[in-house]
């Protein structure tokens, strides 16, 4: 690994995007062997994916910035609160302004603003929204660890970066398999899938340049990232777990797993 630990931090925050990237197409790739995925199941991979990220958002980004709020003596609670509360308020405008539609919803009408988009686009744009916190979380970790501070490790960015990833697994194929349902061909619904996770590159570079060139917003810029991420968790990925009843369950013993799994990851490598 120190060919890796070598690079500039931007790039590595662009490999891990790339990586957390690669795997959303693994998991978009399983509308190749599935036509549909039993609900329960599916229930299971969403609240996998919620449990990471809750995970995540404390153990890789909150708990780091309080540290680093009280090594700069400022008030510890202050930073992280005010970029918690201001990364769930960025999501919720997106989600106001941007059309999507929730995989698990029922409902014909899309959310944020009236569009005459098709409704497999609409699909793909709701995955996407959740991959920017994602990506922007990567990123921000990364310029962190490029700023030397005992809070922040490369060890635990790259934790953060594998727990990102795994719980990219299931989006993806939250995309491309209700794709195929709405009639798409298979490579279709292939291609939409994982472009859902085209963002996360993005955000990830944009992440790490900003607390690179302006270290003083490191303990809001984590904050932000966990609070973006709680958001999407709350907003979509329990409910959506949650909506058979008879196996609402098998979501709940999901996120557990994902929160043990992301928690020993951040702990054994960070």
């Amino acid at each position: 690994m120190d060919w890796f630990t070598d690079l500039d931090p931007v790039i590595q925050a662009l490999l891990a995007t790339l990586f957390t990237w690669f795997v959303t197409a693994c998991g978009a790739a399983m509308v190749f062997i599935f036509k549909s995925i039993k609900k329960n199941i599916l229930n299971g991979m969403l609240g996998f994916a919620a449990g990471v990220m809750i995970a995540a958002s404390f153990w890789s980004l909150l708990a780091p910035a309080i540290e680093m709020a009280e090594e700069a003596d400022m008030i510890s609670w202050l930073p992280p609160v005010v970029g918690f509360l201001a990364g769930g308020a960025f999501l919720w405008l997106i989600d106001i302004i941007l059309p999507h539609l929730h995989g698990g919803s029922q409902e014909q009408e899309p959310e944020g603003m009236k569009t005459s988009w098709q409704r497999s686009l609409l699909l793909v744009l709701a995955i996407t929204l959740h991959n920017i916190p994602e990506g922007l979380a990567v990123g921000v970790a990364f310029g962190a660890a490029a700023a030397n501070l005992p809070s922040a490790s490369l060890a635990g960015a790259i934790a953060l970066a594998i727990g990102i990833g795994l719980q990219n697994f299931p989006e993806g194929a939250a995309v491309s398999v209700p794709l195929r349902r709405e009639g798409l061909s298979r490579m279709k619904s292939f291609v939409y899938g994982q472009a859902s996770g085209i963002v996360e590159p993005i955000a990830g570079v944009l992440g790490a340049v900003a607390v690179i060139s302006m270290k003083s917003i490191l303990p809001y810029a984590l904050s932000f990232a966990a609070g973006a991420m709680i958001y999407v968790v709350v907003e979509e990925l329990i409910p959506e777990a949650q909506q058979e009843k008879h196996h609402s369950n098998v979501g709940t013993i999901g996120a557990m797993v994902g929160f043990a799994v992301m928690m020993m990851l951040d702990v054994a490598l960070g």
